[in-house]
């Protein structure tokens, strides 16, 4: 039976053409052979211009920066480690050398022989126990560092051990021999053997001897090819330049054990003592305590890190008493032969002045200037002082750079402070508490500074503690550059308030500094401690005397300052001047200064020794120097130092008081002084201050 085929099969059925169909296109081989090649060649054109690029950079653009790179990878510059330069005093006493000192690292992959056998080898040379070297030995296989600091001595014999996997690493170590008294001078070097703090940080280039370096070849794998170097490259790298210093061993010590003598009886916060040459500044003795151990630095508070001679202000009290002296003098508003009345207490603008001694003394009525100073007469220095206009005083005090640093070569000095002229002028009380040191503040360099003035004809000369770099025989090779004296005070005038300070020694307060023989000029201060938040601080005071000597040729000026001393009997007399006393007594033994006059004393007989306190006695005896130091330019002091002023003087100074400066010079002498103050001072200051200051 057949079947019908749906309507749907029907419908899909292909209809094919009776004709063929045409074939489709094929691609040319030719053509796409040509479309590779356009594709390869424009690669390699791109190629060819990249490289041609590069080579343009390399060739012409970068072409000396990689000519530099390649020298560097083919040359090394060799230079050894140099020994910074030693520090000596003035007789070449060492204070600071570098001493070489070896680090001891152990590489346990190259021993031979067993870790227990090194350990028990190093452990007699090391002194320490075999158990803690093995410990050590077995924490790598290599690079451990064992001990530091080792002694050529103690490298020697690790050395001679000849032990495979051992290394001993030389440095240099910078050594203190003298500890702490020369701490804030010398100051100390970090680890990065870089100078932090006094001469080794000013004198840092000086200290420092330059390198010298020799370029060699080397190859491909780093090894150095000795080829040029001579063979005393090692000879030519250091020099025997040593960095000498104005300073005196013998005298530090000597000065130190004063003032602690004095700082321990009377419970002292803290002390200094300053000793100068007043013809050129160069600082003799400079102490301030308590000190620290430069070779153990990273021990000391910050405190005692601070040189406080030169960082710290204070008021300077009745020590600046003569400097006072000297405005007024060579301003000509008063005569030594002037008198004032004191009556022991006053009141000035509403505030009570009063001298220190007034309740024992009361009112001591007429005083000539000479007196006022001798008695250090609060009440009579105010009106001595009230004779200038205070913009005529304001100059003086400026012209004295009183807020300006002294210039000294050592690190972190401190300017004082003076007010305004505005605040001095405008208010009645400051000129008043200027006169008798207060009001005011300086460091203990800068007051040594101003009084050296006085010794030395009127001439500001800057302190220093550099002498230079000298060479074995004593020859200068470099000498610091110090700004020249200048010139503030006449000789006239310097020469009338040093005799009126040498009166303050024989018959005033500074009678504890007199030393039979010698004619000493000196004042005492005792003055409130200010506090830093303005006002004083209650019981709180500061000791000072400062000394000139001798009198008839002033060559030395001596500054104790004791900080807070207890008791009801710390003054300046009492604290302050016995420490100058004992320096000056050194100064005179070890300079050999004769005396004033012939007299026959205690302390410079046979029997010297056996007086306590007292150490001027002969160098073998003396147990300040130190028998290990080299003491060879001793001579060379005496010559260039000793006598360098002793007929200088006589010629320069002894004479021109009364032939080069006349009183009808002194006029035309201070024709640069600030003379504009005193108009300022009819302009600026009030008639109701003016009133109150003649009511005095």
């Amino acid at each position: 039976m057949m079947r019908r085929r749906s309507s749907s099969s029907s419908r899909n059925t292909t209809v094919r053409s009776p004709y063929p169909s045409p074939p489709l296109p094929q691609p040319s081989p030719i053509r796409a052979t040509r479309s590779r090649l356009i594709l390869v060649w424009g690669v390699l054109l791109l190629a060819m211009v990249a490289l041609a690029l590069n080579l343009l950079r390399i060739q012409v653009l970068q072409a000396s920066t990689l000519r530099e790179q390649a020298k560097a990878q083919q040359m090394v510059f060799l230079g050894p480690i140099v020994p910074r330069r030693s520090i000596v005093d003035r007789s070449g006493t060492v204070l600071a050398i570098d001493t070489p000192v070896y680090t001891l690292y152990a590489h346990p992959l190259l021993f031979k022989n067993s870790k227990e056998t090194i350990a028990e080898d190093l452990a007699g040379i090391l002194d320490q126990p075999a158990e803690q070297l093995v410990s050590q030995l077995s924490q790598g296989e290599s690079g451990i560092r064992i001990v530091d600091n080792l002694s050529e001595d103690i490298a020697k014999q690790i050395t001679e051990l000849q032990q495979d996997g051992l290394e001993l690493i030389q440095a240099q170590q910078r050594l203190y021999p003298q500890q702490d008294l020369f701490a804030n001078i010398v100051g100390y070097v970090n680890l990065d053997r870089q100078g932090q703090s006094g001469v080794e940080y000013t004198l840092e280039n000086q200290l420092q001897q330059p390198l010298g370096a020799m370029q060699l070849s080397r190859s491909g794998d780093g090894t150095i090819i000795p080829v040029g170097l001579p063979s005393d490259f090692m000879q030519h790298q250091r020099d025997d330049l040593r960095l000498e210093l104005t300073l005196d061993s013998r005298l530090q010590r000597a000065t130190r054990f004063a003032l602690k003598q004095q700082m321990e009886k009377y419970s002292a916060k803290r002390g200094a003592v300053v000793v100068m040459d007043v013809h050129d500044g160069s600082i003799l003795s400079l102490v301030s305590e308590p000190s620290y151990d430069p070779n153990k630095y990273y021990q000391a508070d910050m405190e005692r890190l601070r040189n406080w001679v030169l960082t710290d202000l204070y008021e300077p009290g009745s020590t600046f008493k003569p400097i006072n002296l000297a405005i007024a003098l060579q301003a000509g508003t008063i005569q030594p032969e002037d008198s004032f009345f004191d009556e022991g207490a006053i009141e000035v603008g509403g505030w009570p002045i009063q001298n220190n001694d007034f309740e024992d003394t009361g009112a001591r009525g007429d005083l000539s200037v000479p007196e006022i100073l001798q008695y250090s007469s609060n009440v009579g220095m105010v009106r001595i002082m009230q004779t200038l206009q205070p913009g005529l005083y304001y100059g003086w005090l400026d012209r004295l750079k009183l807020n300006e640093p002294t210039g000294i070569d050592l690190p972190s000095e401190a300017t004082g402070y003076l007010k305004s002229y505005e605040q001095f002028t405008g208010a009645i009380i400051e000129p008043a508490t200027a006169a008798f040191g207060q009001g005011f503040s300086l460091t203990p360099i800068k007051l040594i500074q101003l009084h050296s003035m006085l010794a030395n004809g009127g001439k500001m000369v800057v302190p220093h503690v550099v002498r230079g770099l000298t060479a074995p025989g004593g020859t200068l090779d470099w000498q610091p550059a110090i700004d020249p004296p200048r010139q503030v005070f006449s000789p006239q005038i310097t020469q009338t308030v040093l005799t009126m300070m040498e009166q303050v020694v024989l018959e005033g307060t500074g009678e504890a500094a007199q030393i039979a023989g010698y004619r000493i000029a000196g004042k005492t201060g005792t003055a409130q401690k200010a506090s830093s938040g303005g006002g004083y601080i209650d019981g709180a005071r500061i000791t000072s005397f400062v000394g000139i000597f001798p009198v008839e040729a002033p060559r030395y000026a001596v500054l104790a300052v004791v900080d807070e001393p207890q008791g009801e009997d710390a003054y300046g007399s009492t604290v302050a001047a016995p420490i100058v006393k004992s320096v000056m007594e050194t100064l005179i033994s070890i300079e050999q200064i004769a005396p004033s006059e012939p007299v026959t004393q205690e302390w410079n007989t046979d029997n010297r020794q056996e007086i306590p306190g007292n150490y001027a006695i002969e160098p073998e005896n003396d147990p300040w120097v130190d028998e290990s130091s080299s003491n060879q330019y001793s001579d060379q002091y005496t010559d260039e130092y000793t006598d360098e002023y002793s007929d200088q003087y006589t010629d320069e100074y002894s004479d021109q008081y009364t032939d080069e400066y006349s009183e009808d010079d002194s006029e035309d002498y201070l024709e640069d002084s600030p003379e504009s103050f005193s108009e300022d001072y009819t302009e600026d200051y009030s008639e109701d201050a003016s009133d109150a200051s003649d009511g005095l």
